[in-house]
């Protein structure tokens, strides 16, 4: 699999990674046997960067990947803290930084973790000196290698790239979330920090695989989420309202390359988007797992299929999302 550097990690990574929500929560049961067969499937077939966070599954996610972490080398992970709180950026200090990240070191069970992430923290938590100077002291403590920070709009990914030591953003980025390549991928690329791109199939949209009829278990945040009841809506089909994602879709389908699904092709072309330093599609079971990793494999999109995706979003789905994140 082709490689890249993950921004000031200095650290290279497979292009496509595994992002381990669902792995503990809010996608529906995973057993632990069906989860730990997703991640082992995943670094055997050549990913090498996965993307956790402390609330997923309250832990969960983190003490499964901890679990694989001790089978294999040569693998990069990152967490996520902050969410667990509630979100007052008074509470975003280093005793705190300390005793979460605690919890995720013990979870996944290792004395430095590579990449701690701010998760999506209040906006003003991004201008905030101290809150990056106590950051600053988990490196020094060797607690965390590199820490960046996940965002849900283009405006906070633009404030954190400005910060001297943020090594990476996580932003949502796919065929229905355009709004970074305008401003947020070349400042990134200019900086030298990562992008991890988030979300990448639309909750499933994209994957093609959903309908009219497509239900979703009450467990799952695709049910209870749709208007942002739990966190920010952006987090559940983009934001894009599912009949007009599955509109969107369609359009899509006759750019799909011959042999290739409608999913390779959403996480081929966010792959093609210039300063993206890995894709982080999730995934419930081992097929899922090699079918994100053969997109890797396609060939680049043509200026056709990259215009088609343009013209898509122009017309059906920026008024619902582009003014907003």
């Amino acid at each position: 699999m082709e490689k890249r550097t993950l921004g000031r990690t200095g650290r290279d990574v497979g292009v496509v990674g595994l992002g381990a929500w669902q792995l503990g929560a809010d996608w529906g049961e995973v057993g632990e046997d069906a989860a730990l067969g997703v991640l082992r499937a995943a670094v055997d077939g050549g990913v090498t960067f996965i993307d956790t966070a402390d609330v997923y599954g309250d832990g969960r996610s983190e003490r499964l990947v901890g679990q694989v972490l001790k089978e294999y080398d040569g693998l990069t992970v990152a967490s996520k803290m902050g969410r667990r709180v509630e979100q007052k950026p008074e509470n975003y200090t280093l005793d705190n930084f300390r005793a979460w990240n605690d919890r995720s070191r013990e979870n996944l069970d290792v004395e430095t973790i590579d990449l701690v992430q701010l998760h999506c923290p209040p906006t003003s938590v991004y201008s905030t000196d101290a809150v990056f100077d106590a950051l600053d002291e988990l490196v020094a403590e060797k607690r965390i290698a590199a820490y960046g920070v996940s965002v849900e709009t283009c405006a906070e990914a633009l404030t954190a790239i400005a910060r001297p030591n943020v090594a990476s953003v996580q932003i949502i980025l796919n065929a229905f979330r355009l709004k970074p390549l305008d401003e947020v991928l070349p400042a990134a690329a200019e900086a030298g920090v990562g992008i991890i791109a988030r979300v990448p199939l639309a909750s499933g949209l994209l994957s093609g695989k959903y309908d009219e009829n497509t239900t979703f278990g009450a467990d799952d945040h695709r049910t209870y989420n749709r208007q942002g009841e739990a966190f920010d809506v952006g987090e559940t089909f983009s934001g894009v309202e599912f009949t007009t994602g599955l509109e969107a879709v369609q359009r899509l389908r006759p750019e799909v390359p011959a042999g290739a699904t409608m999913a390779q092709f959403a996480l081929r072309w966010i792959i093609d988007q210039p300063g993206v330093s890995v894709v982080i599609p999730g995934a419930r079971n081992p097929d899922q797992v090699a079918g994100n990793i053969g997109a890797a494999s396609l060939a680049p999109l043509s200026a056709d299929q990259l215009a088609t995706v343009q013209a898509t979003y122009d017309d059906l789905i920026r008024t619902q999302v582009h003014g907003r994140w």
